[in-house]
């Protein structure tokens, strides 16, 4: 199933409320954080469900996806 365009720029849009990486962009965010943060938990809510397709985007390499909002178009 191919994502919505309005979802990814939701996505996109999503900052960190909270933490070491508060205000990131959880696009922007280190992989190696994301992976610690699927092992011990998602969070409940928007927050979690957002942080779980960002995990899927990185660990399947997928973050090209966001390319057209950061202008970085062929």
């Amino acid at each position: 199933m191919k994502p919505s365009p309005q979802a990814l720029i939701d996505l996109y849009e999503a900052r960190m409320p909270y933490g070491k990486y508060a205000g990131v962009r959880l696009v922007d965010l280190p992989e190696p954080y994301v992976v610690w943060m699927a092992g011990e938990g998602f969070p409940a809510g928007r927050l979690g469900r957002q942080l779980a397709e960002v995990y899927e985007i990185k660990i399947n390499g997928l973050e090209y996806l966001f390319d057209p909002f950061r202008g970085n178009t062929p």
